[in-house]
This record gives structure tokens, sequence and C-alpha cells, in this order.
């Protein structure tokens, strides 16, 4: 056994653990469903649907359906929590409808982008290991649950409170951040789909004012999902606001943002006009200008 599955064997325990934690102290307060905090049940079920779809995805050492069952996830966990609490109040359909907007758009592109290319390059080393591959789906669950917390939470509350100024400016902020994720997607797609740009960078639209404008997109629209649910949480249930939080630090240290760069720095560095680019262009932060 190699020394990176050694560290998965380690990992997926300590995943689950913290998603236990996740799950108790963001149920507190919330409605029930047999004596169990909906919220904590949205949490084991995200974690269970990766476990499910795992097992056929190893044995087929393939991750076709890895990010296509993390939209899923989403989606199915969140009509659930709705279902399970009852309570149709405007707020709470408005967080829920957000969620499976963007999830049900966002697995869609990822899916069709993997059945184009035939492979996710980021599984070459991983998807053979049993260890290894199962902690990549076990951390899915983990990042299912924690991103759409202040959702779910605020979904799963026993508050209900009327849609307000939090609710108008939440809104606005996930139509900024999901329009300009969309956006930002198509024209990379369009991009890469014209023969003359093979082998080259993206430099023109949203791409020519930000080097990962549809990660601002990203994190933008998870910032709007905790405004919109900030009246509603109380007690241990402001753990969901760690939502934009967690996001932004995944795709600016560890999964998103890191690898990108390193990737276009090995395959253009050095070349004058991505020099050029990266000396120009924010990575993160749109320039206006």
């Amino acid at each position: 056994m190699t020394k990176a599955e050694r560290q998965s064997l380690v990992a997926v325990p300590l995943v689950v653990l913290v998603g236990a934690g996740l799950a108790l102290a963001g149920g507190q307060g919330g409605q029930a469903v047999g004596g169990v905090p909906v919220f904590t049940v949205a949490v084991a079920a995200a974690f269970v649907v990766q476990w499910l779809a795992f097992v056929p995805s190893y044995v087929a050492r393939t991750e076709r359906f890895f990010d296509l069952t993390g939209s899923l996830t989403y989606i199915v966990v969140t009509i659930g929590v709705l279902v399970l609490t009852g309570g149709w109040d405007a707020r709470r359909v408005l967080l829920a409808a957000l969620v499976l907007v963007w999830a049900a758009r966002l697995g869609s592109f990822l899916f069709q982008r993997v059945s184009r290319s035939g492979a996710d390059d980021r599984f070459d080393e991983i998807k053979g290991s049993f260890p290894r591959f199962l902690g990549v789906w076990t951390i899915q669950g983990l990042w299912v649950s924690v991103t759409a917390a202040a959702a779910w939470i605020a979904i799963s509350s026993s508050r209900t409170v009327g849609l307000d100024g939090f609710a108008v400016a939440g809104a606005i902020l996930w139509l900024a951040g999901f329009a300009v994720e969309v956006v930002a997607d198509r024209q990379k797609s369009r991009f890469r789909a014209e023969p003359a740009n093979r082998g080259r960078f993206i430099s023109t639209g949203l791409w020519s004012r930000s080097r990962h404008p549809n990660y601002f997109g990203e994190i933008l629209l998870w910032i709007g999902v905790a405004v919109i649910a900030l009246p509603v949480l109380e007690g241990w249930q402001w753990i969901g606001l760690l939502s934009p939080v967690f996001v932004a630090v995944l795709i600016l240290r560890v999964s998103g943002v890191p690898l990108l760069e390193a990737k276009a720095d090995a395959k253009w560095g050095g070349q004058p006009d991505y020099e050029a680019y990266k000396r120009a262009t924010p990575v993160l932060l749109p320039r206006l200008r």
C-alpha cells in the first residue's frame, strides 16, 4: 500500500467525522423527522449517495459520473429537505429553487464536458486505487453538505421569516454570480470548439477581465444564498455561514485555482503573450477597466 493510500484510509473517517459534526450542529433548533433533525438526515444522505455511486464507478474504473452524482445529490437532497419540512413559505422555496437551478445547470455542463473529452485527468492516478477513489467520493459528500449548508439549514429551520431586504440582496448577488458563471463557461466552451484555438489559452470576453471568472461567479452566488438564509439562522445554525467561506477556500487554495494555474503555467509558461496576460489580468476579481 502506497503512502497516498494510507493517507486516504485515515482521511475518510476524519471527513466523515467533520460531516457528522456539521450535521449535529446545523440540525440544532431545526425541524425533525422521527426525532432526527432534517438537516442531519440531509448530510447523511449526501454521504450515502456518494458511496452508492462509488461502488459501480470503482468497478468500472470510471470517473464519468463523479460530477454528475455531486449535482444530483444537491437536487435530490434539497427536494427531500423541502418535502420533509412541509413548509412552503417564500424563503424556503426561493432557496431551494436557487440551489436546484445552479445544480442542474452545472451538473449538465460538467457531464457534457467529460462526455466530450472521454475522461477527467484529475482521476488518472486515483480511480485504480480503492482507498484513494473512495476518498474523493467521500470528500464530495462533505463538499456538497458544507456548500449547501446555509440553504438546507434555513429550509429546515423551525423559524419562518417573510421575504425581506436580505432575500432581495441575496437574490441579486446570486443572479449576478450565476450569470457570470454561465457566460464564462459558454465563452470558454465556444473558444475551445474552434479548431483555430487548439492549444491556445482564452483571453477574451470575461476571461480578459479575470483568469477565473467562472470561479468568481461561483463564490458570489453562494454568498447570495447565505445572505438569503441569514435571517432564519440562530444558535449553532450559524455554522451554515461557513458555506461561502468553504467554497472560496476550496476554489482559491485547494482544488480550483491552484490546479488550473499550475496546468496553465506548465503549458504556456514562458510564452510572452501568456506572461503578459497573467500580469495584466487578476486571478479572480474581475478588473472593471
